[in-house]
């Protein structure tokens, strides 16, 4: 027989506070993937981007991807932080938004849209 080696008095570690920051840059990633494909195939998008006319939409599509991932890892953190959540299957979100993300980087992917 083997004993626990946790006592009744230890504190329970959570896992929201990682969770949240893993999910968050899979949706940044993935907006910044996003944003970058918009404004590549429309005018419209890449004027509205354009925060600093040296940059062109540069500047306004890594500004806005970096503001949502801020507020994406802002509010999961907030409902996740004293929580254990289902890790797993967070990570494999966000590693799919990462791929979905890599694949909207290559041009022959982005030329289909």
């Amino acid at each position: 027989m083997s004993k626990s080696n946790a006592s009744p008095n230890s504190p329970v570690l959570t896992n929201g506070s990682g969770s949240a920051a893993i999910l968050a840059a899979g949706i940044g990633s993935f907006v910044l993937a996003v944003f970058a494909c918009a404004s590549d195939k429309s005018v419209a998008v890449r004027n509205t981007f354009v925060f600093y006319k040296p940059t062109g939409a540069l500047s306004g599509v890594t500004t806005t991807a970096i503001v949502v991932w801020l507020l994406a890892w802002g509010i999961l953190e907030g409902r996740w932080r004293n929580k254990t959540v289902a890790a797993g299957r967070i990570v494999a979100v966000a590693f799919a938004l990462l791929g979905l993300s890599l694949l909207l980087t290559f041009p022959p992917v982005v030329d289909l849209f």
